[in-house]
């Protein structure tokens, strides 16, 4: 008797506090708007197709009642979840930033939700970072360069998941790419570096491993001064982790070679910004005594003292078409072609004629 009692008290309890108001349905919204379920949810998934007085007589009656569409619920009726992911290797370098905000807009243009993880240029990271975007819902994949691992590429062929990759060129067979030639480009630099004199050319990479575009701006590099008849010797060649402490520590380094370099080329912008601001600090002017060439051309390339000479990539421009592509994929129909984007050289007052070419024209 005690125990049944207790158990009545106990299931009062638990349906005892007040009710949680309805959340608005669909259903409403129709009725509020004095339309059917099927109009409100054309203006919900395909807004084009209604006219616009009626879309703006049902997106009041949205907005009136506060009514939010349930995503796993359109999941289930259309197999698709509206959204796509995108794996970057950081989140902590102004040129993703720029990418994540050229995807938002674009996506959200087309109704569609952003996802974002980061591997850390980590390849195990990355094929778990996708498992999980796809296991959420993730409609397509968006990758950074096409170094991923074999099984992970399988994997998502096998399951028929769209995925564009981004940021380098040429495309590998078979892989859907949006993105530029990182060889091509540094091998520009160097040719630039060479033509005022530098023989003394040394590189301060990123890390290379499991890292692509790092490893072909390197091949671009050797490319152009073996083509010169030179070498990039190993005390010429730095890497180091993006980033400002590491940057200046690689740039030292260089520096204390018994034969230092007259230009330093490096792996992105922000490799430079911290050898710029090392080699102030060790007392050598800029660029008459180094040259520094960056790669990204970041915001802050252009108001650094000297500006930075540096790499322009048309970042929102290769992150709208990569979005393009993904949305284009997922229509199904003809696949889009793969797009090169051009990058250009921009020179500011970070490079200079080598000092030894300066002192023969005095």
């Amino acid at each position: 008797m005690q125990t049944g009692t207790l158990a009545a008290t106990m299931t009062r309890g638990r349906h005892s506090s007040p009710a949680s108001p309805a959340l608005p349905t669909i259903g409403d919204v129709a009725r509020q708007a004095g339309v059917s379920t099927a109009t409100v949810s054309r203006v919900v998934n395909q807004p084009d197709s209604v006219r616009s007085t009626l879309r703006a007589q049902v997106e009041a009656a949205i907005a009136q009642l506060g009514y939010i569409t349930h995503a796993g619920a359109r999941t289930l009726k259309s197999r698709r979840s509206g959204t796509i992911g995108a794996i970057f290797p950081t989140v902590d370098n102004a040129i993703f930033a720029k990418a994540i905000d050229a995807l938002q807009r674009r996506l959200a243009e087309a109704r569609h939700q952003l996802l974002i993880a980061t591997s850390d240029y980590s390849p195990a990271a990355e094929e778990s970072q996708a498992m999980n975007l796809l296991a959420r819902g993730a409609d397509a994949l968006l990758l950074c360069g096409v170094g991923q691992r074999p099984g992970l590429l399988d994997r998502l062929h096998t399951r028929r998941v769209p995925v564009v990759h981004v940021m380098s060129w040429p495309p590998p067979p078979g892989l859907a790419c949006v993105g530029f030639d990182n060889q091509a480009a540094m091998a520009q630099v160097v040719r630039y570096l060479l033509d005022l004199g530098h023989r003394r050319i040394a590189m301060l990479a990123g890390l290379t491993h499991d890292n692509d575009r790092a490893a072909a701006r390197v091949r671009g590099v050797r490319d152009a001064l073996a083509a010169a008849g030179l070498g990039l010797p190993a005390a010429r060649l730095v890497e180091r982790r993006y980033g400002l402490a590491p940057a200046r520590e690689g740039l030292r380094q260089l520096m204390e070679a018994p034969s230092p370099p007259t230009a330093v080329v490096c792996g992105n912008d922000v490799l430079a910004f911290g050898a710029l601001l090392e080699a102030q600090s060790l007392g050598l002017d800029i660029p008459r005594d180094l040259s520094i060439v960056g790669f990204d051309d970041l915001e802050l390339a252009s108001h650094l003292r000297p500006g930075l000479t540096t790499v322009h990539v048309p970042a929102e421009r290769m992150w709208q078409c990569a979005a393009d592509h993904a949305l284009a994929l997922l229509r199904g129909g003809e696949s889009p072609r793969n797009t090169e984007v051009e990058v250009s050289l921009i020179v500011r007052g970070s490079t200079g004629p080598a000092p030894s070419t300066r002192r023969g024209k005095r």
